[in-house]
């Protein structure tokens, strides 16, 4: 009878378990978290304390998830609750929302202290890296804080106004954290409605590339050219790509609106090749994100080339330093598939990121280009141009041309020739141009 009774408690302890606490992390799932919260607005209501609700959000946790598998990713998540656990006190309550999304409850701030140094420790914990099959993987985390009583008293409201603030954190790029304010909600609806657009843009032909020259410094002539892509909506005009490219890479609509580029990028070189300079080339940047995600493969783009009669050597795809820092198999991959069909590979602002010397070393890389911040002050006495000077020796050395971006002034342009940079762009030479307008001008000059 007593083996019955103890029998029957083991498993109304367990079906308890399994309906409040997550079975991955072994955390207070969203219905438990729920109730927390509710639990613990009360206590600060009776003694007149404020909480904090913060929501955090691994960034890029589906690339790596896609990258890596589903068990590895299962992985990362199980050391990510530990470390968020072990970075709050006993009575604050850690939770598992769902997915990538977790849930920190701190209770008496008033006694504490603000959320503050909680939400950076955070943050650090979540951006060393993790180890997973004994490599190291780095991911990071948005954060979003909202406080009780001060932005509102409703559980609803408090876990709503958390969410915002997290996207706002994303918003701001990532690994850091958001205090939730009252105009959240309107910059919210207002990114709504542009992704809302964006989804449609493709289809209605809102998208151009214009053409910014590329003049190689010997010859002052033309054969290079950087696509830049450009939306022009209906009703709100030209919009910058810094507002709508995160947008597309947080969305997953970069690969459509990449491949778009690529293809209008390698017909416009097509043509310029027959009408311009036979070996004309045109840039064009790829997102990081397109490398990360499996649903894009670059064979797809060979192909594409191959359909269309067009060589390789007419593409130059720009990269940023941080994706060679960050790089794992599926970059090395692009680049090598990228490189067997004869596409050429530039680093684009070059120097302002993290050191890549070694990668320059490990990838097959043809152009370095020079950021704009070492031209704009650029002197005979200047720091920078002893750092142009550098990289552009270091550079010829390891076989890498240099284009200098951003050039403006003709004493910018005699000092970048001066000490053998091989080509240069910037509202100097051109601003960038409707193929129309680049074909004009440029025939003339070339022919």
């Amino acid at each position: 009878f007593f083996f019955d009774i103890a029998q029957h408690q083991d498993a109304e302890e367990q079906v308890w378990r399994q309906a409040n606490f997550d079975p991955l992390t072994g955390l207070p799932n969203r219905h438990l978290a729920r109730r927390r919260l509710g639990d613990e607005i009360k206590q600060a209501h009776r003694t007149r304390q404020r909480l904090a609700l913060l929501i955090i959000d691994l960034d890029r946790f589906k690339e790596i998830n896609d990258t890596l598998g589903h068990e590895l990713g299962d992985e990362l998540l199980q050391q990510a609750a530990k470390r968020l656990v072990a970075s709050v006190r006993d009575s604050d309550t850690v939770g598992r929302l769902g997915g990538d999304e977790f849930v920190v409850i701190l209770n008496g701030l008033e006694s504490a202290g603000g959320p503050e140094p909680v939400a950076q420790k955070l943050l650090e914990q979540l951006s060393r890296p993790f180890t997973l099959q004994n490599e190291p993987v780095y991911v990071s985390a948005s954060l979003g804080i909202t406080l009780y009583p001060d932005d509102g008293q409703e559980l609803s409201q408090l876990l709503r106004n958390a969410d915002q603030a997290m996207y706002a954190a994303k918003a701001k790029g990532r690994n850091c954290y958001s205090f939730f304010t009252p105009s959240m909600q309107a910059e919210l609806s207002a990114r709504a409605a542009m992704v809302n657009d964006l989804r449609g843009a493709l289809a209605r032909q809102e998208f151009a590339l214009v053409y910014q020259p590329i003049v190689e410094l010997a010859t002052r002539r033309v054969y290079k050219a950087e696509a830049l892509l450009r939306w022009r909506h209906p009703l709100r005009g030209l919009i910058s790509p810094a507002d709508f490219v995160p947008l597309a890479e947080q969305t997953g609509l970069i690969n459509e609106i990449g491949d778009w580029v690529f293809h209008v990028a390698v017909a416009q070189a097509n043509r310029w090749r027959q009408i311009l300079h036979p070996d004309f080339q045109v840039g064009i940047n790829k997102s990081p994100m397109q490398f990360l995600d499996l649903r894009h493969d670059p064979a797809d783009w060979i192909r594409y080339l191959q359909d269309h009669d067009a060589l390789g050597q007419s593409v130059v795809v720009e990269i940023t330093e941080g994706l060679l820092l960050e790089a794992n198999h599926r970059t090395a991959e692009h680049l090598l598939v990228f490189r067997d069909a004869g596409i050429q590979v530039a680093i684009d602002d070059f120097g302002t990121g993290y050191s890549s010397l070694s990668y320059l070393k490990k990838f097959d890389i043809d152009y370095l280009k020079i950021d704009q911040s070492f031209v704009r002050n650029l002197s005979p006495e200047s720091s920078d141009f002893v750092l142009c000077e550098a990289i552009i020796v270091m550079a010829h050395k390891l076989g890498l041309k240099v284009i200098a971006e951003g050039v403006e002034t003709q004493a910018q342009c005699d000092l970048l020739t001066s000490i053998g940079c091989d080509f240069a762009q910037g509202y100097l030479f051109s601003k960038p141009l409707t193929a129309e307008k680049f074909e004009e001008q440029f025939k003339s000059e070339n022919g």
